[in-house]
């Protein structure tokens, strides 16, 4: 997307750089009782020519002339371009109307059976599932109104703390909800094991009934979702995954398992020797061989515990990568995959995103050594 398509105006007539997204509108704050599995999880207002698509950014700032900076911009929190910029829960109006989000297209699959669309590899399950326990959960509005919950994990198999963005109120943690001893209702209130939203004076947590949910895996991606990289669509995918499950289509709600797995699971340090050595002329693939690394290490026994432990048996998993269907379900089919949802990148389905030749040769990877499920006729040539 040319940068000057994503130039807006500032308050004080200057202009942001072309990295910047547009101001997002703060949602209104309601001030009302009621139960978030009542509410409404699409965006709660704001500009339509902030919608997600962002086809029409230019259209959205007056004819005037740019007016030159005179100081450096103040400093915002405000994401890159190439990411969406009003994720999750938005729709782009047309002239017939206010357009109604679709919900995204899944493909029956069946690991059971060799021609089940799960890919012919094998990969190692472990041996048992890691024992998972959620310790916290809060409600986190989000700056274009919807809002989720994020769940915060520890476990027997390492330290480190992974997280489930859950969309939807009627998803619910087993670990959490349980009753712990000579705990009173406040201390389930401030863990997050209530249902609804908290507001002063509540006193009471409650219950609500479980459903089937979308589901993203997602490993953590520094580079892709906080320094800008432009070497991977990871961080447009975590976005994409929240806009699609905070639809107001989506009655379900989502899940986003976020796994402290960076660099498909060989660290930060690592990941950013394989940078290099992509620069001298390796693939992501051969990177990690000549490190002496696994293609991909990366492991899913903590994605399924996590799952189970959320009240899931079935569920849509939004990925391009037939593997991580047979690794998500277990060892003995814990959870079953019924639908995968493609993760297609935005610049494909020309509804904004990102183009680089550093993310088109990481694509072109992932679909020839790894057997990702996209469509290589549609990369760009």
């Amino acid at each position: 997307m040319p940068g000057s398509e994503l130039r807006q105006l500032q308050s004080d007539g200057t202009r942001l750089p072309s990295f910047y997204s547009p101001r997002p509108e703060p949602p209104e704050t309601p001030h009302n009782d009621a139960d978030i599995e009542q509410a409404d999880f699409s965006i709660s207002g704001g500009n339509p020519a902030s919608a997600s698509d962002g086809d029409n950014a230019e259209d959205a700032s007056p004819a005037q002339p740019a007016t030159p900076l005179t100081q450096p911009p103040p400093a915002s929190l405000l994401s890159p371009a190439f990411t969406p910029p009003s994720t999750p829960g938005t729709a782009t109006p047309s002239a017939a109307g206010p357009a109604i989000p679709a919900e995204p297209r899944g493909i029956p699959v069946d690991s059971s059976i060799p021609t089940g669309g799960c890919g012919t590899k094998h990969p190692r399950l472990l041996e048992r599932l890691p024992q998972v326990e959620c310790i916290v959960r809060a409600r986190i509005p989000t700056t274009t109104g919807a809002e989720m919950f994020l769940h915060l994990y520890k476990n027997d198999v390492d330290n480190k703390e992974h997280l489930a963005i859950v969309f939807g109120g009627n998803i619910r943690s087993k670990s959490l909800d349980a009753v712990r001893e000579g705990e009173t209702e406040m201390d389930r209130l401030v863990r997050g094991a209530y249902t609804g939203r908290l507001y002063p004076g509540r006193t009471t947590s409650g219950f609500p009934a479980l459903g089937p949910p979308l589901v993203r895996i997602h490993s953590e991606c520094y580079t892709g979702e906080t320094v800008w990289s432009a070497r991977c669509d990871c961080g447009e995918q975590l976005d994409e995954a929240a806009r699609l499950m905070s639809l107001p289509g989506n009655k379900a709600g989502g899940i986003i398992i976020y796994l402290r797995q960076e660099g498909r699971g060989i660290g930060l340090g690592e990941k950013l020797k394989a940078y290099n050595l992509q620069d001298l002329g390796s693939d992501t693939v051969e990177a990690n061989l000549l490190l002496r690394h696994p293609a991909d290490a990366r492991s899913y026994g903590l994605a399924t515990a996590m799952l189970l432990d959320l009240g899931q048996k079935e569920i849509r998993l939004l990925t391009n990568n037939p593997d991580k269907i047979r690794a998500v379900e277990g060892p003995h089919r814990e959870i079953v995959v019924k639908e995968r949802v493609a993760m297609v990148p935005l610049s494909w389905k020309g509804k904004g995103g990102f183009r680089a030749p550093e993310v088109e040769g990481y694509l072109k990877t992932k679909i020839e050594k790894m057997g990702h499920m996209l469509d290589l006729g549609s990369l760009p040539s």
